[in-house]
């Protein structure tokens, strides 16, 4: 409860200090050095003391526990010498086999490269194989003392044998599962370039989960009637002595399924919640996210498949913001909601920025110097549009063009374009005091939408007010102030815009039949 509580709090928290599912596994950039380290302590401990619990408690049930003669007075001392160094043996043999295994299955990490195709089976099925050398390790083991009580008491060889047997069918299954969790670090950097492999996931989670609760219930409940029938043999068995040893294979039976199951299931729980964290920061925006990928079963290519998705999310990102750049954000979102050809009419303003002598200037001077020039002279402009609520509808050359109201609705597009003109005559003046350039605005009924053909798009406007802004652009290259907007647009902008403006003269523009009845800023 208490780490599903931290998740729900800070899953980014959550994802950076417990990447693996526990703290115990360390985060996901630490070095080499030390995931070694904690991959040998965690395996060594691991290991050491499953099959320690693993062995006194088959050696109570046997001894002490099943019914039958009596194991206790018929001890010798060979017996006392035998048990305890076998175990000895067996340990260090699997230190050592399992310590040489290891290193040899993920000396790729010791490299510092990727894993191969047969290097990352060989890694998944690692935890496997450490877990055939206990078993067989354990299958001597009742080899050896079935063979011995054979010869000393042959009436409790089976007793033995069956007691040994399940102890190694659980001890296993348990070492098997603590095994997986100590190797995830290494698995998700074998699996760091690609998901599982298909082929080790042919068992999956369906076959998993029968073999542990055929472990976790179906050996303990053989046990039991393990019990029965050798009360039945012997016939002589108290009922004092049967609900003793039924009350003893009933704790073992509970404490053995709890285990088994409980660490089954944080083994299904830690990539799914890893994934589920990682979701919860996608929601949030967070596109920057990726998991590990440590699990070799489905749930490997489910964390596999949420980093593709991840990886998808931020191209698409990465794609909206480009196209954005190109064309403007409204025009994104208009986009996507229709990609048909054609347009509506909109009442909109339009602002059309020239400068002066653009010819001149590349003759004269570089043309990454030229380019330069163009990139400040455009970004101011950028920057004004956007603060007054415009969108920059096109580059041409050395001009743009700015519309207020289209696509994205304004509530004073007149006011809005006549405040981002003065604005920009000002910044020019300030900021490129190199460069001249001629601003003209004007407002009026326009057709904005998509032009072009199904296989290639333009958002854009056309109309009368596109043609006059463009006009008294190339009359404002001469005007004091390089500033000339129309009265039309200062009629139609609030009150405390259109104060900053006084009407000028009557001119009919080149391209037009209608005079324009000019207006100019009060104060520049």
């Amino acid at each position: 409860m208490m780490s599903q509580r931290m998740s729900q709090r800070n899953p980014e928290l959550v994802l950076k200090r417990r990447p693996f599912g526990s703290w115990l596994l360390g985060p996901a950039d630490q070095s080499t050095k030390r995931l070694r380290i904690r991959l040998h302590l965690l395996l060594t401990v691991f290991s050491i003391g499953t099959n320690l619990i693993g062995a006194f408690v088959t050696f109570v049930l046997a001894v002490f526990v099943l019914p039958g003669p009596s194991l206790v007075d018929q001890l010798q001392l060979i017996d006392a010498i035998v048990i305890p160094a076998y175990f000895l043996f067996a340990m260090g043999v699997c230190y050592v086999w399992s310590s040489r295994l290891t290193k040899r299955v993920t000396r790729w990490i010791d490299l510092e490269r990727s894993a191969t195709r047969r290097e990352q089976i060989a890694t998944l099925q690692l935890p496997l194989r450490l877990t055939l050398i206990e078993v067989l390790l354990w299958f001597g083991a009742a080899v050896l003392f079935t063979v011995m009580t054979v010869v000393l008491q042959p009436e409790n060889a089976l007793r033995v044998a069956l007691t040994v047997i399940d102890g190694m069918i659980i001890t296993s299954a348990v070492s098997y599962l603590l095994t997986e969790f100590a190797l995830r670090p290494i698995a998700a950097r074998a699996l760091v370039d690609s998901p599982p492999p298909r082929r080790l996931l042919a068992a999956g989670l369906k076959a998993r989960t029968v073999f542990f609760w055929a472990v976790g219930s179906g050996v303990p409940v053989a046990g039991l009637m393990l019990a029965a029938v050798l009360a039945l043999i012997e016939g002589d068995v108290t009922s004092t002595r049967l609900s003793v040893v039924i009350l003893a294979l009933g704790i073992v039976a509970l404490g053995n399924g709890c285990l088994l199951t409980w660490l089954s299931a944080r083994s299904v729980v830690a990539p799914v919640r890893s994934v589920r964290d990682a979701l919860n920061l996608i929601g949030e925006g967070r596109l920057d996210v990726s998991i590990p990928v440590f699990d070799g079963t489905e749930l490997g290519s489910l964390q596999a498949g949420f980093n593709r998705m991840a990886d998808g999310l931020r191209e698409r990102e990465r794609i909206r913001d480009l196209f954005g750049r190109y064309v403007g954000p409204d025009v994104v979102q208009e986009a996507l909601t229709s990609d048909s050809l054609g347009g509506e009419e909109r009442y909109a303003a339009v602002l059309f920025v020239d400068l002066v002598g653009s010819t001149e200037l590349a003759a004269q001077r570089p043309p990454a110097e030229v380019v330069q020039l163009l990139n400040r002279f455009f970004a101011i402009v950028v920057a004004e549009v956007d603060r007054q609520g415009g969108f920059v509808n096109k580059f041409a050359g050395d001009a743009v063009l700015a519309v207020f109201g289209a696509p994205a609705e304004l509530v004073d597009p007149a006011g809005s374009a006549l405040t981002a003109g003065r604005e920009l005559s000002r910044r020019l003046a300030d900021e490129l005091p190199e460069a001249t350039a001629g601003i003209g605005v004007t407002a009026g009924i326009v057709v904005a939408g998509t032009v072009g053909d199904v296989r290639r798009h333009e958002y854009t406007v056309i109309g009368d007010p596109v043609n006059e802004a463009a006009r008294l652009s190339d009359l404002a290259k001469t005007a004091p102030g390089r500033l000339i907007a129309s009265m039309t647009a200062v009629a139609e902008s609030a009150p405390a815009e259109a104060e900053h403006w006084h009407p000028g003269d009557e001119i009919t523009v080149r391209g037009r039949s209608t005079p324009t009845h000019l207006a100019v800023p009060r104060q520049l």
